[in-house]
This record gives C-alpha cells, structure tokens and sequence, in this order.
C-alpha cells in the first residue's frame, strides 16, 4: 500500500530544473544552513532520509541541494548552495538566481571525477535577487565556501579540489547539459 501511495506522488527529483512562467531555477532543499546531520532525498520513498552526520564543529554554512530533473557526471542530480539570510528545510522547493559555480574535481581513491557546486540565491516576488554574479561575492566568502566542501570530502575519505570560478552562464550551461529530459525550450529567457 505505501509503494503505491509513493508512486501516485510526484517526486521531488521529477520536477522541473526550471519555473516555466519565471525562468527561475527550482532548487529542492535537502541539508538546511546550520545542519550536522546530511540528509538526501530518497527516491524510492518520496521523502528525506538522513544520511549521515558531519564531524563535532561543522555545519553547512547555506542551505544545499539538487536541481531536479538533473544528473550530474556523480550520478547525483546537480549539487546547489543556495545563499539566504534564513534556513529552508529539508524537502524545501526554493525558487533561485544561479549566481554561479565553483568547478571542483572529486577523488575517492584512484577515481576522479567533477563534481561542481553551482551556487544560487532565493529569487522570488517578494524577495528578489540582489546579487546576479560570483563576481559580487567577496572573495573571502568564497574561499571558506570552497574550505567547507574541502574539509567535507577529507571527512569521508575524499579530495575535493576547486578548479575554478565562474558566473551565471557557464552555470545555466552546466544545469542544461545535465538536465534528464531537454525540450527545445528548457529554460524560459
């Protein structure tokens, strides 16, 4: 009985990477700022599960999680930070702004792979998006955003390591390149 109710429900990871009527990306919240605990969206239940903690002192420093509809070279949809003065909650829709990305390579022994980190902000009618590009972060906030993620993967085991910063385009090209399903139009100019 509860498979079928779970089928009958629309997935997070199935909707939308993109609002049709705004063009804004859809981001689905899955670890809150603050969060030890890492939490990951299950498909197979519909629903958050916790995956694991992060060690005494860490927390992540903005709310994280995927853009639906998005596969990303992990097998993971595609990972966002998104910037905001308060916390989401884990299963949280949030409208966004990609402000940019931060390209990383991720090794787990003798396998790398990338695995970028777009960053976004809330963009909605009430709260619009004031920053439009990396550019206007303060060089200081990007390098602890790049630490975090570093000391992140040395936890389990991994090397991450940042190769680049960019803007707004190279990560709306990211998120279509990724994206499960591409129609002609799959982002609204």
């Amino acid at each position: 009985m509860l498979a079928e109710q779970v089928e009958a429900m629309m997935s997070l990871d199935q909707l939308p990477a993109w609002e049709s009527d705004t063009g804004r990306l859809l981001v689905v919240i899955e670890t809150p700022r603050g969060s030890r605990n890492k939490y990951k969206y299950e498909p197979k239940y519909a629903n958050m599960r916790l995956d694991k903690m992060l060690p005494l002192g860490a927390a992540f420093p903005y709310d994280f999680g995927f853009v639906p509809s998005t596969k990303a070279e992990d097998g993971d949809p595609i990972d966002v930070l998104v910037i905001m003065d308060e916390a989401a909650f884990a299963g949280c829709v949030v409208t966004t702004r990609l402000i940019g990305v931060i390209e990383a390579e991720q090794t787990d022994g003798d396998k790398t792979i990338r695995n970028d980190r777009l960053v976004a902000v809330l963009d909605t009618a009430r709260n619009p998006a004031t920053i439009r590009s990396l550019d206007e972060l303060d060089t200081h906030r990007l390098d602890e955003l790049e630490r975090f993620f570093i000391s992140y993967n040395e936890a389990e085991g991994r090397q991450f390591k940042p190769i680049g910063r960019h803007g707004p385009k190279k990560a709306e090209k990211l998120v279509t390149a990724a994206m499960l399903d591409r129609p002609p139009n799959a982002r609204k100019e």
